[in-house]
């Protein structure tokens, strides 16, 4: 195969997938950020490898980007963060207690009965991840999830999902970045409207 017609390939597979995913799932995750984001709750996002990156960069889209440009900025705004990014705070959870713990102890400081946990994972069978929404589910927490091929053992346990039924893990993950910046496309409107 030429790299052109790998290329071709690629886009065409991609597209497909996307294609797949119905449009009322995206249209209820995007309406519970909203709905945290009125009820001034905060939103936690946590992932593994090419997800945590995802969940880094969906946090700093719902913070910031939301915003837009300019020196008046909103004064009501999306309060997210991702889990994923205290390196010192996963380490040391992961080395004393293990990795399994390290998002469900940080929702354990950090979070509070209504607000919203965010998953991401292609298996959506990472142990951190399931005891992450074993403890949101514990603590009042909504929850959402963005998985891959079935959904894997986090899917039954969230109160809402969208599940890109693939198995190539680029795809995967490269539709749950479209998806981000979708859901933050969106928001921009009720976040820039103050």
């Amino acid at each position: 195969m030429t790299l052109r017609a790998f290329i071709n390939d690629y886009k065409a597979s991609f597209s497909a997938v996307l294609d797949s995913i119905a449009p009322e799932q995206i249209e209820c995750a995007a309406e519970q950020i909203r709905l945290t984001f009125e009820a001034g709750r905060q939103i936690f996002i946590a992932g593994n490898g090419g997800s945590a990156a995802t969940a880094s960069h969906m946090a700093c889209d719902l913070a910031k980007t939301t915003l837009g440009k300019g020196n008046c900025l909103p004064a009501r705004r999306i309060r997210a963060i991702a889990l994923t990014d205290n390196v010192p705070l996963l380490s040391a959870w992961g080395n004393d207690v293990g990795y399994e713990c390290v998002f469900a102890e940080q929702l354990r400081n950090l979070a509070h009965a209504g607000d919203l946990l965010i998953v991401i994972s292609a298996s959506g069978n990472s142990p951190n991840i399931v005891q992450a929404v074993h403890t949101a589910r514990e603590m009042g927490l909504h929850t959402l999830a963005l998985l891959g091929f079935e959904g894997g053992a986090v899917k039954p346990l969230v109160d809402q999902s969208i599940v890109v039924r693939c198995s190539h893990y680029g795809h995967i993950e490269d539709a749950h970045s479209v998806m981000s910046h979708l859901i933050t496309d969106y928001l921009k409107r009720f976040v820039q409207a103050g």
